[in-house]
C-alpha cells in the first residue's frame, strides 16, 4: 500500500513479474527466435531427408515407417490406436486417415479391443516392408544426423534432448 497525497491508502500492484511469467508471456528475444528457428529448420531438414531416403528406396513414407516401427518396437506388433496416436504425436483424426491408407495397402489391420478401443496390428506385408526399410532408415539417420554430431558431444546432446522430452 502507498499513501496518497490526500491521505488515503492505495493498493499498488507490483510491476515485477516472476521469471516463469516472463518466460511464458513475453515475446521472444532476437536470440531466442534464432534458437527456435534453427531448431525447427534442423529437425525438419533431418526428418525430411530421412523420410525421402526411405520413400526413394522402399516406397514407404516416413509416416508409414513411423507407424510400422512403433507397432513392432513398442507393442510387439500391435498397439491401441490411441496409444499409437500419442506415440506419433498425432491427433486421432490424422492417425485414422493415415491408417485407412495403410489398410488399403494391407500394411496394417484394425481389430476391436475391449470396450470401444481399437487395436492396430501390423500385417505380414507390413512386417516385410519394415524389414526392408530398417537398414534404409539406419543409413539415412546416420547420414542426416548421427555422422554430423561430434562424437565427443553425443552424450551431452543426448542428455539435453532427453531432458527436453522429460520436462515437456
Amino acid at each position: 500500500m502507498t499513501r496518497q497525497p490526500n491521505g488515503e491508502d492505495e493498493v499498488v500492484k507490483s510491476t515485477r513479474i516472476s521469471y516463469r511469467e516472463a518466460v511464458s508471456t513475453s515475446e521472444l528475444s532476437k536470440g531466442e527466435i534464432e534458437i527456435w528457428h534453427a531448431w525447427k529448420r534442423a529437425t525438419e531438414a533431418v526428418t525430411a531427408q530421412v523420410g525421402r531416403d526411405i520413400t526413394e528406396e522402399t516406397g514407404l513414407s516416413g509416416a508409414d515407417y513411423g507407424v510400422l516401427s512403433r507397432l513392432v518396437d513398442l507393442g510387439g506388433g500391435e498397439l491401441r490406436q490411441q496409444e499409437l496416436a500419442n506415440e506419433m504425436g498425432w491427433d486421432k483424426s490424422r492417425l485414422s486417415h493415415h491408417l485407412t491408407r495403410m489398410e488399403e495397402r494391407e500394411m496394417v489391420v484394425r481389430k476391436k479391443a475391449d470396450g470401444t478401443a481399437v487395436k492396430i496390428a501390423i500385417t505380414a506385408a507390413g512386417k516385410r516392408a519394415l524389414k526392408t526399410a530398417r537398414p534404409v532408415h539406419a543409413r539415412a539417420v546416420r547420414k542426416a544426423l548421427v555422422s554430423r554430431v561430434p562424437k565427443d558431444a553425443r552424450v551431452e546432446i543426448l542428455g539435453f534432448l532427453t531432458g527436453l522430452v522429460e520436462e515437456g
